[in-house]
């Protein structure tokens, strides 16, 4: 055979090969991908698994669990108890202890809340939010769970808060602890999308960290948990007013307050109530400029994901 003959013989098989290849592919079906539209209910099942994970993270992390009732214990029992005595002469014979309950209650509830919402910066850093990112749900519905997950996940520490009241002399009044746990709801929900907020632009946990330590630590401070909110020098009143967490730990105090029996001086000093320009604000009234702060940052948080890629 000429090699004329064994190309063109080569030639045609490997036409024959190609062709069958290609009749191969032609014949082998197509899988394709059916990604459903949106959906209320779609957005339902999103917004309950983000909340779902946010609980099943939490109840398996027992030192967690710990570490986040270890400071609000520190503050009432060991600060509490310290200072008793140096403070006496101005409770008009009200436990220490008692008075700093309110604002014990609300710490509790601010810093789980804070550490729930640290886990998105954890999630960016080892590319799981990436992949909740391009679920075929709106990031809306994300933001939304994670804010219902960290709000009921800080409920569970405030809860366990609530149980020592009777250590502090507070009574276990039913329609007083259903308005105290009320509270803590409004305020989880609300430092919950605070700190989404602020985590949907921090890449590192340090970092995170950090602004948690220089933002909390002083709202805590200047809410009055610590000392009554009247009487302070003018700088600090007015930081008072503009402190969130203040909305929150005056109609916790006024609750408890409500419940004890006191003298009217004692009422008075430590439980004296929020003023606007001499105006006593409503206890409804505080915990509605809570809901809306919440509602707010939610808004907030809901845009800044959006335009994070």
């Amino acid at each position: 055979m000429s090699a004329t003959t064994e190309r063109g013989a080569a030639v045609g098989a490997v036409g024959s090969v190609a062709a069958g290849a290609d009749g191969a592919a032609a014949a082998t079906p197509v899988i394709s991908v059916h990604v459903p539209p949106h959906s209320l209910a779609s957005e339902l099942r999103a917004i309950r698994i983000v909340w779902q994970r946010d609980l099943i993270r939490f109840v398996n992390d027992r030192i967690r669990i710990a570490a986040t009732l270890v400071q609000p214990l520190l503050f009432l029992f060991v600060l509490g108890s310290g200072l008793q005595r140096l403070s006496s002469a101005g409770t008009h014979g009200v436990n220490l202890k008692t008075f700093i309950y309110p604002g014990i209650l609300c710490i509790a509830v601010m810093f789980t809340a804070m550490f729930s919402a640290a886990s998105i910066v954890w999630d960016r850093e080892f590319g799981f939010l990436r992949e909740m990112m391009v679920a075929p749900v709106r990031r809306s519905s994300i933001v939304i769970g994670k804010c219902l997950g960290g709000a009921t996940v800080a409920c569970s520490q405030g809860i366990i808060m609530i149980l020592l009241a009777g250590l502090v002399h507070v009574p276990y009044a039913p329609l007083l602890i259903l308005a105290i746990f009320g509270l803590q709801l409004l305020l989880a929900f609300t430092i919950t999308a605070f700190g989404v907020m602020i985590a949907a632009r921090i890449k590192q946990m340090q970092a995170f960290f950090g602004v948690m330590q220089m933002i909390v630590m002083p709202m805590f401070f200047i809410s009055g948990a610590l000392f009554p909110a009247s009487g302070l020098p003018q700088w600090l009143e007015i930081l008072n007013r503009l402190d969130p967490l203040t909305y929150a730990v005056d109609p916790m105090r006024r609750l408890v307050f409500s419940h004890l029996h006191v003298s009217a001086a004692a009422r008075a000093a430590l439980d004296p109530g929020v003023t606007w320009w001499g105006w006593h604000v409503p206890g409804l009234l505080e915990a509605g400029v809570i809901a809306l702060l919440g509602l707010a940052m939610l808004a907030v948080a809901i845009a800044e994901f959006s335009r994070v890629e």
